[in-house]
């Protein structure tokens, strides 16, 4: 048995999990997430750490693996550090153990990754910083349209005619978004137009990285956003994948699962070989 937590420095949240593992079986103890918000990330990581230690009841001294993923690689409290999209793939798999493929959307950019029936990764591709693509997009487009995170998804549910962003640069699509205004383009279907342009952009990762069937996680911020969601649904039945998209009530932590279970793994190898480092 090994209690493992798992710590995602996004590049605008900070989740952490913390799990006991046996075997096959990992109980979830805890969580913990916040918006960074310019504050100190590694601050916030140690406050993340006291709280999932004070809520399942356990001392520092009690965790046998600090595992880090996403931009935590320098934080001193962590036993050791894995790549964010092997830990989204794990974590997805967690949530979904038929999930075949990824989508992780995160504040910057988006990542589609191509896995086995073990979370193993099998190819994956992102998109360019540049594009519109993102949750911090969405989020100042939401700022501009005085709309709620939040209330983006139901929104977006509720166009009846799409008014799609022609741009992949965040800078121009945000302007194509301010002539939508100007021509009384209802925000609902401003907002289900972004989500289709997303859509294409996000389908054509996964078709890059052959991503012919299965079940396609979501994972990271907006795999909330039902808004998204159903339009890369749609898109797929469009381009008639053999593919589901799906997500979970704790896509957003998926990252953080996904380091927790990986430090419970290699925790278990280093104890086979006699080499057990403890979490400072």
């Amino acid at each position: 048995m090994a209690i493992a937590i798992g710590i995602d420095v996004g590049s605008g949240v900070i989740k952490t999990a913390l799990f006991r593992v046996d075997g096959d079986s990992a109980e979830w103890l805890a969580r913990w997430d916040a918006r960074i918000r310019q504050r100190d990330s590694f601050q916030l990581v140690e406050e993340s750490l006291a709280y999932v230690l004070e809520k399942a009841g356990l001392a520092r001294e009690n965790v046998d693996y600090v595992a880090t993923t996403g931009e935590g690689e320098s934080f001193q409290g962590a036993t050791g550090h894995f790549y964010s999209m092997t830990t989204h793939a794990r974590g997805a798999l967690h949530l979904n153990p038929e999930a075949r493929a990824v989508l992780d959307i995160g504040a910057l950019h988006g990542r589609a990754v191509l896995i086995d029936e073990k979370g193993k990764v099998l190819n994956y591709r992102m998109t360019s910083q540049c594009a519109s693509g993102s949750g911090q997009f969405l989020e100042n487009i939401s700022r501009y349209l005085g709309i709620a995170q939040d209330e983006i998804g139901a929104l977006s549910m509720k166009s009846t005619n799409p008014e799609k962003v022609s741009s992949i640069c965040a800078v121009l699509a945000e302007t194509d978004v301010i002539n939508m205004v100007s021509r009384s383009i209802p925000p609902s279907d401003i907002l289900r137009g972004i989500h289709e342009s997303m859509a294409e952009r996000l389908i054509k990762l996964l078709k890059s990285i052959d991503v012919k069937q299965g079940v396609v996680m979501m994972t990271g911020g907006l795999a909330l956003d039902a808004g998204l969601v159903s339009a890369i649904q749609d898109g797929m039945e469009k381009q008639k994948m053999a593919t589901r998209v799906a997500t979970h009530p704790d896509s957003l932590f998926a990252g953080a699962i996904g380091a927790a279970l990986w430090g419970a793994f290699r925790h278990r190898k280093l104890k086979a070989l006699g080499r057990l480092p403890k979490a400072s």
